[in-house]
C-alpha cells in the first residue's frame, strides 16, 4: 500500500512541474503578443531565439496551399513601423501545451482584428525551447483563412 501513495505522490509531483512549464510557456508566448500588439520590438525579441524561423500557411486562388517563409527581421520591422492609426488585435482563443524537458510545443487558435473588424482566423503552432531557464520560440507557423471562423 505504501508503494501505491509513493507512486501517487510521484506523479502528482511530476503533474504539477508539467503545468509549471506548461505555464511558463504561455507566458512567453503572452509576452510575444503583448510586445506585437504594442509595437515593442525589444518585447517580441525577448521572447524569440536568434535563429527563430516564421513561416506562414496560406491558399491561392487556385486552391493550392502555400508555405511562405518570412524574414523575421523583416516582421519586426515592419511592426514597428505601422502607423498608430491601425489598430490590431491577435486573439488567443485557447492554448493547447505540451512540454517533454527542454522542448515545448503551443497550437493556439486566434482571430486576427484589423481596425476593429474581423480580418482572418487560423491557428498558430509555436515550437519553444528552455535555453538556461528560459523559453524561448524558435519556430512559429501559422494558418489563415477567412472562412470556417469560430
Amino acid at each position: 500500500m505504501k508503494y501505491v501513495f509513493f507512486f501517487v505522490f510521484l506523479f502528482s509531483a511530476f503533474l504539477n512541474a508539467q503545468d509549471e512549464e506548461a505555464g511558463e510557456v504561455q507566458r512567453t508566448i503572452e509576452n510575444f503578443f503583448k510586445g506585437f500588439h504594442q509595437k515593442d520590438s525589444s518585447l517580441v525579441m525577448e521572447t524569440v531565439d536568434r535563429e527563430v524561423i516564421l513561416q506562414t500557411i496560406s491558399t491561392t486562388a487556385k486552391g493550392e496551399n502555400l508555405v511562405r517563409t518570412e524574414d523575421f527581421r523583416e516582421f519586426i520591422s515592419s511592426i514597428s513601423s505601422i502607423p498608430d492609426s491601425v489598430k490590431f488585435k491577435e486573439v488567443i482563443n485557447d492554448y493547447r501545451i505540451m512540454v517533454d524537458g527542454p522542448m515545448a510545443t503551443a497550437w493556439t487558435p486566434y482571430e486576427f482584428w484589423l481596425n476593429e473588424e474581423f480580418s482572418h482566423c487560423g491557428v498558430n503552432s509555436f515550437q519553444l525551447v528552455k535555453q538556461q531557464e528560459i523559453w524561448k520560440i524558435i519556430y512559429l507557423i501559422d494558418t489563415r483563412r477567412k472562412d470556417n471562423c469560430p
